[in-house]
């Protein structure tokens, strides 16, 4: 006898998340990361050598307007290794932000067609990510070799800052999926936060340099905590407690948009 999947609507039923269903389509995860890669890389001319080479112009460009011509304060350590970090820890979250925020419209051909938790879709762009981070991490620690500096021995906690990269980023980037799906104005938004969160965040300074009235509003900057777990891993620095006050808004913003993800999921396959 054949098996038959019935989908019921879920319009009305109360909003769970669903995340064991999650598990179960776990595999969709890894099937769309490799089409994502395979296309990102694969069908270029430079392929791979061209994340290198990003990671690299972007170390010499940085190092030399913020290193050499405005000199920031970096506590005595070289401003490419003080700054790096804090670059790939931004680079990170903008590339959750940007492509998790417009995965469903990129998928759009997909959701018509099949059934699966559409969450997966924001989810497997973390996944993309990790690809084009571990390049950002080869060229950081070929840095550090440069300058015969030693990482710290806190690098061994690096999985937990990127998992605290990664939930600030899908915090933004889900509630952006939801959104841009029902109101496509929403795709102007992804540039402008990004491009205006950098100057607000610690990513080319230090916190040395916010002034002492102001030092409550990189605590409750999820990101700064984050670029400053990322400096505590690989460099050592001090890392206060005071940044897991940023924990808070971001996951208000992370919980509330899985929730209005799961609201808007009912009706996707007739918005796009």
């Amino acid at each position: 006898m054949s098996e038959h999947i019935i989908i019921e609507n879920s319009r009305d039923k109360p909003i769970t998340l669903e995340f064991k269903k999650i598990w179960e389509y776990k595999i969709l995860i890894k099937v769309f990361a490799l089409r994502d890669i395979k296309v990102q890389y694969t069908q270029t001319k430079l392929g791979i050598v061209w994340s290198f080479i990003q990671a690299i112009v972007a170390a010499v460009i940085i190092n030399y307007f913020f290193g050499v011509l405005i000199k920031v304060d970096t506590e005595g350590v070289p401003y490419i290794i003080f700054a790096y970090p804090a670059m790939i820890a931004w680079y990170y979250f903008s590339y959750i932000v940007s492509f998790s925020g417009t995965s469903l419209l990129q998928s759009q051909h997909i959701i018509k067609k099949i059934y699966f938790p559409k969450l997966i879709l924001p989810l497997n762009k973390t996944v993309v990510g990790l690809f084009d981070l571990t390049i950002w991490f080869i060229v950081f620690f070929g840095i550090t070799i440069y300058y015969s500096f030693m990482p710290s021995v806190n690098t061994i906690f690096l999985p937990i800052a990127i998992f605290f990269n990664i939930i600030t980023g899908l915090s933004i980037g889900i509630w952006l999926s939801a959104i841009t799906i029902r109101y496509r104005d929403a795709l102007l938004i992804i540039p402008f936060l990004i491009g205006f969160g950098i100057f607000v965040t610690p990513v080319f300074f230090g916190t040395t340099m916010i002034p002492e009235n102001y030092f409550f509003l990189a605590y409750l900057n999820p990101m700064a905590g984050v670029i400053a777990l990322y400096r505590w891993c690989l460099l050592g620095t001090k890392f206060s407690l005071l940044y897991l006050f940023g924990l808070i808004p971001n996951l208000i913003l992370f919980i509330s948009g899985l929730f209005y993800f799961r609201r808007v999921e009912s009706i996707m396959a007739d918005l796009v």
